[in-house]
């Protein structure tokens, strides 16, 4: 296998055939953004001899391209992707042709920013400042899969003054990510103007005093180019960052410097004077015609994954005189299936943000220390980190507070389901469940929030018995999934015979409806979610002693609560039915209830719907659960109210 930048310099002859390259593909990014009228020309000019030079030296596969042992290139500034497009058909990855004519068409994959799954593109980017978390977690994947991975990441100057971007920095100098690049396009310019007018930010001290090796160069002489990423890659102990001094619009005499190319297409008669400068032949008529030919239907999404192989290993089963919480049903768990997947099967990792005696980790780090990943607090960066390590062979678990995980990460999480990764957000301390830390810290839209978001699979355990069989599915299946779990000790959930409803047999699965009480002859059922069900179950078995005909259902995946088609029916067709969630009330389970019903044309007596109605004040666990009707008596008390109506 070849050698990435292998020789300390270029010779002349292979200079002069990048710089052929580099004018030819001007002109496609030219060609292209003029023919859909939209695009980022200006930027894709001055990074166009980085992408030529990485993408031509790195050790990629063009006609393998998702090769197990190629480096991994990681553009960040995603506005630029007509000069990655045009780079990587030059090279052989895909045909020019199809990206010329198809760039930002509706039937095209080569959308508007640069689209994880295409060949060549590792990462979904556009939100800047995301670039660098996803480089350090390719890096950090092959240091646990023990590979010969280097990460390359192309940055903007621009996204440097975005904090993530130093959060990043500080992570892959404090795990030594010698096998991590970065090179940043320093154009001077923005969308508003010069970058150190809109926001100065002395980019080289910023790196070096995070610890990391500093080299700058002309960013449009190939020659200096390699033989500053080969000096780069000499060093084992430090990533290095290479600031390419750059010229927006470098190569077009009325382009370059002028800010207001960053975003702007040329006419077709400044096409005409610039790919007359640069000896580029003007086909677009051709590439307008192939254009037209195009069908108006979305394009085929691509995806990239894999099959993780683990091992789950035994339940653990917690007897109906345990009295723990959640989350450390959670810590339990992970650390088995860390001990389980240490050698042959799919490794299993954790990313922690300064609460490992919160979230219940500790254990894990004891059992896989070269595994676990403190990044402090530092939420932005871990998420996204945690995201790209998981989506390149490494089952990853993110560990937070649900006001963190959830809220503060948002985007990030967005971005991990655009990019299809296979991230396990295990948020603790969710709902008024937090108690005395007040509102800003009660997460009341653990589901409302990734009910947004496409691909993400939400598990709101009720008790520690189904934590524990929910953990080692999620981390059996690929995919994104968030576990939303409190912070308070519970009793586990029994059967009416007082054995654990989630012991023995029980096997957890994805988007099932667990009958804690029969539905079948009852007028009301109490449809529960998470830490309330325990209440809940409580309430209904004391006003069913009374003689009220009560059913009650726990939903430990609200979001699939619409696909169970045949039990909702079963259990609620006619019936009168109360929801009851520690979470926002307009957008959790009630929410998911209705849209249910309505999907499946399931007609009902009435719904009603109990939980957060507004911020909560601090207070301890119990009182915030009785302001809001959501301890055993508030709930009895709320069943009273609509049985007398």
């Amino acid at each position: 296998m070849f050698k990435r930048f292998e020789k300390p310099a270029l010779s002349f002859g292979e200079i002069a055939e990048l710089e052929r390259m580099a004018r030819s593909i001007r002109g496609d990014v030219l060609k292209m953004t003029t023919l859909a009228q939209s695009g980022h020309p200006g930027g894709s000019f001055s990074s166009t001899e980085m992408f030529l030079t990485v993408y031509r030296f790195a050790r990629v596969f063009p006609k393998d391209p998702f090769h197990n042992d190629r480096d991994r290139v990681v553009v960040s500034h995603g506005h630029t992707s007509p000069g990655v497009y045009a780079t990587l058909a030059h090279l052989g990855f895909f045909e020019t042709d199809a990206v010329i004519s198809g760039f930002r068409h509706v039937n095209s994959p080569f959308e508007g920013h640069i689209t994880r799954g295409i060949p060549g593109i590792e990462w979904t980017t556009g939100n800047l400042g995301q670039g660098l978390s996803a480089g350090v977690g390719f890096a950090l994947a092959a240091k646990v899969k023990k590979q010969d991975v280097h990460a390359f990441v192309l940055m903007s100057d621009a996204e440097q003054a975005k904090g993530q971007v130093s959060e990043a920095r500080r992570t892959a100098v404090k795990y030594g990510l010698s096998n991590l690049t970065v090179l940043v396009d320093d154009n001077d310019a923005q969308i508003s103007g010069r970058a150190k007018d809109i926001m100065y930010v002395d980019i080289a001290a910023g790196y070096r005093a995070d610890g990391w090796n500093v080299m700058q160069v002309n960013g449009h002489d190939v020659g200096a180019l390699y033989a500053a990423v080969h000096q780069a890659l000499q060093d084992p102990l430090k990533p290095t960052a290479i600031l390419c001094k750059t010229q927006i619009g470098h190569g077009v005499s009325f382009m370059e410097n002028e800010v207001s190319f960053h975003g702007k297409p040329l006419s077709e008669k400044q096409l005409q004077q610039a790919l007359d400068e640069l000896g580029v032949e003007n086909d677009l008529a051709k590439f307008r015609a192939l254009r037209e030919k195009l069908p108006h239907v979305p394009h085929e999404t691509k995806y990239l994954e894999y099959t993780p192989h683990i091992e789950t290993g035994k339940a653990i089963v917690y007897d109906a005189s345990s009295h723990t919480d959640n989350r450390s049903a959670f810590g339990a768990a992970l650390a088995d299936l860390g001990m389980l997947n240490r050698e042959q099967n799919t490794p299993v990792a954790l990313v922690d943000c300064d609460l490992m005696a919160s979230v219940k980790t500790a254990a894990f780090l004891k059992n896989c220390p070269r595994r676990f990943f403190q990044l402090g607090v530092a939420e932005h960066n871990a998420a996204a980190t945690a995201g790209a390590l998981s989506a390149d062979g490494v089952v990853t678990f993110f560990a937070d507070f649900g006001v963190f995980g959830v809220d503060e990460t948002y985007n990030q999480q967005r971005l991990n389901d655009i990019n299809h990764a296979n991230l396990k957000v295990a948020v603790t301390h969710v709902g008024t469940d937090v108690g005395e830390d007040g509102k800003t810290h009660h997460c009341i839209d653990y589901v409302g929030g990734p009910a947004n978001f496409f691909h993400f699979q939400v598990v709101v355990p009720a008790d520690p018995n189904q934590t524990d069989r929910a953990v080692r599915e999620m981390a059996r299946q690929y995919g994104n999934f968030l576990l939303a779990m409190g912070r308070s000790k519970q009793r586990v959930l029994t059967k009416p015979d007082g054995t654990p409803f989630f012991g023995g047999e029980y096997s957890f699965s994805y988007g099932g409806v667990d009958q804690i009480r029969s539905c079948e002859s009852a007028a009301l059922v109490v449809v529960a979610m998470g830490a309330v069900v325990i209440e809940a179950q409580n309430a209904v078995d004391k006003l069913r002693e009374e003689g009220l005909q009560l059913g009650l259902l726990n939903v430990s995946c609200p979001l699939a609560l619409w696909k169970q088609e045949k039990l909702l029916r079963d259990c609620l067709q006619g019936k009168t039915v109360l929801s009851v969630e520690d979470h926002n009330v307009w957008t959790g389970l009630g929410a998911m209830l209705q849209d249910a019903l309505f999907r499946n044309a399931i007609p009902i007596h009435s719904l009603h719907r109990l939980g957060v109605d507004t911020y909560a004040p601090s207070g301890s666990r119990e009182d915030l659960y009785a302001h809001f009707g959501l301890d055993a008596p508030g709930i009895a008390r709320k069943v009273r109210e609509i049985t007398r109506t």
